[in-house]
């Protein structure tokens, strides 16, 4: 597979918030709301999120990743002072698993080390992408009760 990316644009709407909710399937199963229900409170989390991320970080790349040419995630990154961000990196679900993430990271680490920067991220502690991050060296370098912050900084 040829993993590329592109600028989101106004039309990728509909699909950043298939990726968005792909990430809140579980959670949604448990529920007991109607499908309507469902939909409207994952746009609400999905604009919520939305703005949190344009208001934060406004000058952030936002890119849809894409496997062969069709859209698979989204990869939203900021260039700060002393770091890379990774805002948001998100595949749908029928990707997740096949090692596509690591080539991605992977890149995001040679920038890092070019422009001598940390690379951090927040990742939820039950999610399963905390395996992929330890295993290409980063480390917790703050937590919470929902969220890790990992960080990866080129060995002197």
């Amino acid at each position: 597979m040829t993993i590329t990316f592109r600028p989101v644009t106004e039309d990728d709407e509909d699909f950043l918030l298939r990726v968005y909710a792909s990430t809140r399937e579980e959670e949604m199963a448990r529920v007991v709301w109607s499908d309507a229900q469902k939909r409207a409170f994952l746009r609400m989390q999905f604009d919520a999120q939305s703005l949190h991320y344009r208001e934060r970080y406004p000058d952030a790349s936002r890119q849809v990743i894409l496997l062969d040419g069709q859209p698979a995630g989204r990869l939203y990154k900021a260039l700060l002072d002393d770091e890379i961000r990774i805002i948001d990196i998100t595949l749908l679900p029928r990707y997740r698993g096949h090692h596509i993430g690591t080539p991605i990271i992977c890149s995001i680490q040679d920038e890092a080390a070019r422009v001598e920067k940390a690379v951090r991220i927040h990742v939820e502690t039950f999610n399963r992408s905390l395996r992929l991050f330890r295993r290409l060296g980063f480390a917790s370098v703050e937590e919470s009760e929902i969220y890790t912050l990992m960080e990866w900084r080129k060995n002197p």
